[in-house]
């Protein structure tokens, strides 16, 4: 009985969190496609830089991953990737890069 239960909880919340964490990701999804990152970048597949999936695979166990990319958005980098800069994207406030970085820790899902 007690298993039931808090299977049943379970289920309630996980119901309650999906539409919102769709929402999340429709919106760090236009936000990437404004703020131009979707030229370099693509969910799936390499284009200039990394797929986002391919981020996300590289950094999943990684407790810092979060500060790790939000510092490399925000002020480029070279080398991990390749012989491609990332170039610096200081004038985009941090919110909009820990949105953007937690989407694509997620995998960048579209939905």
């Amino acid at each position: 009985m007690k298993k039931i239960l808090i299977l049943s909880t379970l289920a309630v919340c996980a119901a309650m969190v999906q539409p919102a964490l769709a929402q999340d990701n429709a919106a760090a999804a236009g936000t990437a496609g404004q703020l131009g990152c979707m030229m370099c970048h693509n969910a799936d597949v390499k284009l200039v830089g990394p797929a986002f999936k391919a981020v996300a695979e590289k950094y999943k166990d990684q407790a810092d991953a979060q500060d790790k990319l939000l510092q490399k958005v925000k002020h480029g980098g070279l080398g991990v990737w390749g012989r491609v800069p990332m170039p610096a994207h200081n004038q985009v406030p941090d919110e909009k890069i820990t949105a953007l970085v937690q989407w694509v820790l997620r995998g960048a899902p579209a939905r």
